[in-house]
């Protein structure tokens, strides 16, 4: 039986490893994919410690501490449900079962969709979640971006240096974004916002041509050949209906300590109920997650 099994591999998942490597536990890591959302970072300008980085980069540089650290992490495998057991719990994944005393949740989110006619189908054909990943692939074409919050400004601030025009669709009339990010992208002149604007379709056979959107009570169309979706993210934690206590957004619903609604399981990072994607925030309560692990298990 493990001393606390960690579901996840991103910041807060990591930090959590590197921590239980730390203290020698009997622990494992347990992620689909290494990194979880780091990899869909651009520059990374806001963490203790590093001036600057970007998500490969930063990606890269976990993977050498996790090895540097022998972190156990078994990774392509994903968690379907969770039990409670006698002694501790039943983690059952698409590759077996595994009995651990206590459970750390970090599963954090993925790229909300708009739900849109022609998103689906053009995905992967111009639509694309990830402005880090398939940037390259739009040198020189006209995209938009839909959203209006970091992660937006953040893709466009990526996209500048490749995409000839962007277009920055946002549902809202203003940005919700950080306030360097908003003076440095609304000052290009390859930019144009679109304030007030709500997309209703995106268009094309092959690949994309346009987008539709709604304006101030009119229909419109804009001719791109590329669109980037940043509009949030939803929390991978489905497997976990009604086993612990959730929002209303599906986020986990953790107190001050990490600690959930079922004694001896945490949560960290995205998943959470903190609702603040920050990756020095997913550190500190993927550190606080296994400290108070660490005193849960002195006590049963």
């Amino acid at each position: 039986m493990y001393e606390t099994i960690i579901v996840g591999a991103g910041i807060a998942g990591l930090t959590a490893s590197i921590y239980a490597a730390r203290k020698r536990m009997n622990f494992l890591c347990i992620c689909k994919q290494f990194g979880g959302q780091i990899l869909e970072s651009g520059e990374i300008l806001n963490y203790p410690g590093i001036v600057k980085t970007n998500g490969f980069e930063f990606m890269e540089t976990l993977r050498k501490q996790a090895e540097f650290n022998k972190i156990p992490i078994q990774e392509g495998e994903e968690v379907g449900r969770i039990e409670k057991r006698k002694g501790g719990f039943l983690v059952i994944s698409d590759r077996g079962e595994y009995h651990t005393k206590s459970v750390i949740l970090a599963t954090g989110a993925r790229a909300r969709k708009l739900n849109v006619p022609g998103e689906s189908r053009l995905a992967n054909r111009g639509v694309s979640y990830c402005a880090i990943c398939d940037g390259p692939l739009f040198s020189g074409k006209d995209v938009a971006i839909i959203g209006g919050g970091s992660s937006a400004l953040e893709a466009a601030d990526y996209l500048m240096q490749i995409a000839r025009k962007i277009y920055i669709v946002n549902i809202g009339s203003s940005f919700t974004a950080h306030e360097y990010l908003i003076d440095l992208i609304t000052s290009q002149e390859a930019v144009r916002v679109i304030p007030e604007a709500n997309t209703t379709a995106i268009l094309g056979e092959q690949s994309v041509e346009a987008i539709e959107y709604e304006q101030y009570g009119e229909k419109k169309r804009l001719p791109v050949q590329g669109v980037f979706v940043e509009i949030g993210r939803s929390p991978n934690t489905e497997f976990l209906q009604g086993f612990l206590e959730l929002d209303n957004h599906n986020h986990i619903i953790i107190d001050c300590h990490t600690h959930t609604s079922v004694k001896g399981v945490y949560a960290a990072g995205d998943c959470s109920s903190i609702h603040e994607y920050q990756y020095v925030i997913a550190a500190g309560q993927g550190c606080t997650a296994l400290l108070k692990v660490a005193k849960y298990l002195q006590e049963i």
